[in-house]
């Protein structure tokens, strides 16, 4: 009998994607010899947008995720990603499910994010800084308190609406919640930060804390920056660096704008598989994307 493929909206997809069994997806593939995934293709597009194709496979299933990406969008009701996610079956050439593509890099993405806070990070109780109070935002707040058990977070984002709507969100799942109105000043009380911005310019510059850890999402090509160059040369110097994967080594525009060698930073592929032990001081960690991630969401979909 053929098998019949499934076209999920953003909520089933969500339903498919418990930050738990994400996270350990994740780890797991990173421990995959089988997995494969080629440098993904980025289009430009007029008006500053990029069209992304991003193919991963392993032994039994293959992925494409296929979005479009619109900075113009942010602060308008539009996504600023859309998309989707083909998932085949490779005995077969099957189509087995069509994710909601924005809903998989959201919460993969926050997934990485939370697998690296939980291998690196100095102090993993909080408070939790958050920079930018959009999707991202939210998939972030709700995995660290799923997975690391935070019960205060700060939120600083441009839009004053949208830093309100989010910290009612987190006041919703019974966590603590206020509006920072300078990300720089709230760094000093919050140990765990990720900035998840539209990265269209610094959003942190102060030293961290001896025990902070940085999670940098919004960033993704050489041009694109969300933490100023003396801030990553600091953890460079006086911390720690890590990668999601090889490919930021030409993508991490923070790290790549601020003159470092890019080369020398450990992934969390390396994480994962070598005895790396948690570092005592600041940690930064760059996350830029990788199909591998989409990977692990459709095989984390597909079991359940």
């Amino acid at each position: 009998m053929p098998v019949t493929s499934s076209l999920l909206s953003a909520e089933q997809t969500a339903n498919r994607l418990p930050y738990a069994a994400l996270t350990e997806n994740i780890a797991r593939l990173l421990r995959d010899p089988s997995v494969q995934v080629p440098p993904r293709m980025v289009l430009p597009l007029a008006g500053g947008g990029s069209l992304f194709a991003m193919p991963a496979a392993d032994h039994q299933v293959a992925v494409t995720k296929l979005i479009i990406f619109t900075p113009a969008n942010a602060g308008t009701p539009r996504a600023t990603i859309q998309g989707d996610v083909v998932v085949f079956d490779v005995a077969t050439g099957e189509r087995r499910l069509v994710l909601d593509g924005p809903t998989v890099t959201a919460r993969r993405t926050a997934a990485v994010s939370l697998l690296a806070a939980q291998r690196l990070a100095p102090s993993a109780e909080g408070p939790l800084l958050i920079v930018g109070a959009g999707v991202q935002g939210k998939a972030h707040l709700e995995a660290f308190a799923e997975g690391l058990g935070i019960r205060e977070v700060l939120i600083a984002s441009r839009s004053a609406s949208s830093a309100d709507a989010l910290a009612q969100h987190a006041r919703s799942l019974g966590l603590k919640a206020s509006v920072a109105q300078d990300a720089n000043a709230a760094l000093a009380d919050c140990p765990l930060a990720v900035t998840c911005t539209p990265a269209g310019g610094a959003v942190l510059g102060n030293m961290p804390r001896q025990d902070g850890f940085i999670s940098a999402v919004g960033a993704f090509t050489p041009h694109m920056t969300e933490l100023e160059p003396g801030l990553c040369r600091h953890f460079a110097e006086h911390g720690a660096v890590f990668l999601d994967t090889a490919d930021a080594r030409h993508e991490a525009g923070d790290l790549l704008q601020a003159g470092l060698d890019v080369t020398r930073f450990a992934t969390l592929a390396d994480v994962m598989t070598r005895t790396i032990e948690r570092p005592a001081g600041p940690v930064l960690f760059k996350s830029c994307g990788w199909a591998g991630w989409d990977l692990a969401a459709a095989r984390t979909a597909l079991a359940r």
